[in-house]
């Protein structure tokens, strides 16, 4: 947990985070976003046991049904909107049945805005595939998907050495495919505020999935 229940404010959005940390301020890193952008209280938990997120099948698998788990308690202890901040919309659906109030996925909520934005996006991601959530939302403006050099956790975009430069190359190879837009398709890709250099590099708007969420979040959100 991020947020003491004593201090978490009065019918927050709620930010569940699918990389397990033991730190309150890493746990927060979405939220914080999220405030710091839209002016919304947030407060932040994360799902138990899984160190190094969600990063394939099995990881995702294991993954649902904490989710499905923390929206509740969130959701009983008064969030009145809740995020799944994980671009691959885990338990999404299942959420939103066993919940009764609003909840977003970060990757369709990224897809629906890199719609706003551009004709053909790029998906830049950590697995070699797009999310299938994204990858049917965007449909035929679908144009190619990349995975940096040697990341594939989440955990991997917090090496010492930085993943910068191998998220450009890939970001890169994405717009020379034709990409006019590109789509962050992890989470942790805000933990480590690559968006402002790859749009500074690369000259396309690039979609924060967890700043997307904010973004469907401030329209949910109720004074």
């Amino acid at each position: 947990m991020s947020v003491p229940p004593s201090e978490a404010p009065a019918r927050p959005i709620g930010v569940i985070r699918v990389l397990t940390s033991e730190d309150p301020a890493a746990v927060a890193t979405h939220g914080t976003a999220i405030e710091g952008r839209y002016g919304l209280p947030t407060v932040s938990r994360c799902i138990p046991d899984q160190p190094y997120g969600i990063h394939d099948d099995e990881s995702e698998s294991r993954a649902e049904p904490k989710i499905v788990a923390l929206a509740r308690e969130l959701a009983e202890a008064g969030a009145q909107t809740l995020i799944i901040s994980c671009a691959a919309d885990p338990a999404l659906q299942e959420t939103r049945l066993a919940v009764g109030v609003p909840v977003i996925g970060a990757g369709s909520a990224a897809a629906a805005v890199a719609l706003g934005l551009g004709r053909r996006v790029g998906v830049l991601g950590i697995r070699d595939e797009a999310p299938p959530a994204v990858r049917a939302l965007l449909g035929d403006r679908f144009t190619a998907s990349a995975r940096p050099h040697g990341v594939h956790r989440t955990t991997d975009l917090l090496a010492p050495a930085g993943p910068e430069a191998v998220l450009l190359e890939a970001a890169a190879g994405l717009v020379a495919s034709g990409a006019d837009t590109l789509l962050l398709a992890c989470t942790g890709l805000n933990t480590i505020g690559i968006r402002p250099l790859l749009e500074r590099r690369l000259g396309v708007p690039v979609v924060d999935p967890v700043l997307a969420a904010g973004l469907l979040a401030s329209y949910a959100y109720g004074d």
